[in-house]
């Protein structure tokens, strides 16, 4: 189905479905060159991205950032850096550092 029928099943603007492909919130057009049609596996994308971000409270725009982080490992650890940099994520520990902190707890028992 075209995008202006789409938009209508779905309760959103043409406007609306355009912006979510541009974020990459859609399984991509298969033919090079095509207009996008849009099938079950378009509407189903759709309706689970709109539930997620209800759910999380985040926009689409967030969810694509978040979908960016999960996809590109370079990404996915410049956000873990800051993560761990501001105590939002716990920073990894060394095999040293377990074994240092073991020895301890074994010579605070005694």
């Amino acid at each position: 189905m075209r995008i202006t029928e789409a938009a209508k099943r779905l309760g959103m603007s043409p406007r609306m479905l355009r912006y979510r492909e541009r974020l990459g919130l859609l399984p991509p057009v298969r033919a090079k060159g095509a207009h996008r049609r849009f099938g079950p596996e378009e509407l189903a994308a759709v309706v689970q991205a709109t539930e997620l971000e209800r759910r999380f409270d985040v926009s689409p725009a967030e969810l694509a950032f978040g979908l960016r982080v999960l996809a590109d490992p370079e990404v996915m650890q410049a956000v873990r850096d800051l993560g761990v940099r501001i105590g939002r994520i716990p920073a990894p520990r060394r095999a040293l550092d377990f074994e240092k902190e073991k020895a301890l707890r074994l010579l605070d028992r005694r």
